[in-house]
């Protein structure tokens, strides 16, 4: 059960002008449920993205960053499910083509200004076949169905949407998002789409999308585990009447970045909450570093410590576990003794140990709360990172040992 996650309906979510989308059932996984998407764009648009750093890279991957890398016009987005084609070698490049390839003929454009996007099981080769035959058969949907197009093993679909009005013009950006599992950077461990009708120029996005997803899905795990089909896509069509936005140095670059940030932040910390058998939502602050990269490094090693997620599933408040992962994150010139730790509003820790104060019925009391803040305090410099996380329950292990089946 997803931790206190809402549904966004079709009328929650503004549709994108330039933007059309379309959903198929071609049963790669599972007969009869959406598992394949299409985004179909207007001429004009621009499109930037930010992908997995897993060496194993799946074949849409590859094929998603040289068209990138070519200055391809896109006009299209194709996402299955049920099949990652990751670990398939050439033979997975050539089925992403050929999926791009027919995607192309039926919207009348080129294979190059198609990206492919694949999520599901890795080392198993992409049925082209049944993918191809579903595309003649897609309908039109809106983004709330797109968003369960993309699930695999998501138990609930994640999307989001915001209007903005800036200097007197409308400007609207919606997003989805699909991830429960194998989720931890770089780059995000999971697939997600946001687009805009805000006219950005090309290489202005293509910053865009790695400052939003730094903060977003950059500062979130699950399990630990960076997926080979990590996207992350950021659309601009250029609809709106707002004037073009080509430098950082314009009032509406910094609105839009906060809007665009605001999403990715609700659809990252919505794979969070929807973690596989995630049963709470954590957030780990740490504050007082010497660098962003210190603080991060720290939130780590406590979000996805395996003692410190399954004390949480437990309400246990063992909370030396927490210290434990403090200790090992790699800061080897750490001060302990300066070291303050908190459990929501609970001081812990302080001066090397235990908090003379702390009593047990208050950590407890934290602990079994479906959402806990875990905030730790270095006290050596100005630095500070938040990551999300979740705990690891028994049906994570379930999860995972029949996720082929």
């Amino acid at each position: 059960m997803a931790v206190n996650l809402s549904v966004k309906t079709a009328d929650q979510l503004a549709p994108v002008a330039g933007v059309d989308l379309f959903v198929a059932e071609a049963g790669i996984k599972t007969p009869g449920r959406k598992d394949v998407l299409v985004i179909h764009l207007d001429k004009g648009n621009t499109v930037a993205g930010v992908f997995t750093l897993n060496r194993f890279c799946a074949a849409p991957v590859q094929l998603c960053k040289e068209y990138l890398a070519n200055n391809a016009q896109i006009r299209a987005l194709v996402v299955n499910t049920g099949n990652a084609n990751a670990g398939t070698g050439e033979q997975g490049r050539e089925r992403a083509r050929a999926v791009c390839a027919a995607v192309a003929a039926e919207l009348g454009c080129e294979p190059h200004q198609v990206l492919p996007f694949s999520t599901g099981v890795i080392l198993e080769p992409l049925p082209v076949d049944k993918i191809v035959a579903a595309l003649p058969k897609r309908r039109a949907s809106s983004w709330a169905e797109a968003a369960e197009a993309i699930m695999t093993t998501d138990t609930l679909p994640k999307a989001a949407s915001r209007v903005l009005d800036i200097d007197g013009h409308k400007v609207t950006l919606t997003g989805i998002a699909k991830g429960s599992g194998m989720i931890h950077p770089n780059m995000a461990t999971m697939l997600g789409f946001v687009a805009t009708d805000a006219p950005i120029i090309r290489p202005l996005l293509e910053q865009l999308v790695k400052e939003v997803a730094d903060p977003s899905f950059n500062s979130i795990t699950v399990d630990g585990d960076t997926s080979t089909n990590d996207s992350f896509i950021l659309i601009s069509t250029g609809k709106s009447t707002l004037p073009l936005v080509d430098s950082a140095s314009q009032p509406a670059y910094a609105q839009l970045k906060a809007a665009l940030t605001d999403i990715a932040t609700e659809l990252a910390q919505a794979i969070v909450r929807d973690g596989e058998g995630a049963t709470k939502f954590i957030t780990v602050k740490i504050e007082g570093g010497r660098s962003v990269a210190e603080c991060k490094a720290v939130a780590y090693a406590i979000a996805k410590s395996p003692l410190v997620k399954t004390a949480f599933f437990a309400s246990d408040p063992n909370l030396g576990r927490l210290l434990c992962a403090i200790g090992y994150a790699g800061v080897n010139d750490l001060d302990v003794d300066r070291l303050e730790l908190y459990l929501d509003d609970v001081l812990v820790a302080v001066n090397g140990g235990r908090n003379p104060a702390y009593k047990e019925e208050d950590g407890q009391r934290v602990m079994n709360q479906a959402e806990i803040t875990v905030r730790a305090v270095l006290n050596r410099g100005a630095a500070s990172a938040t990551v999300w996380t979740c705990d690891f329950s028994y049906d994570y292990v379930k999860i995972n040992a029949d996720y082929r089946s």
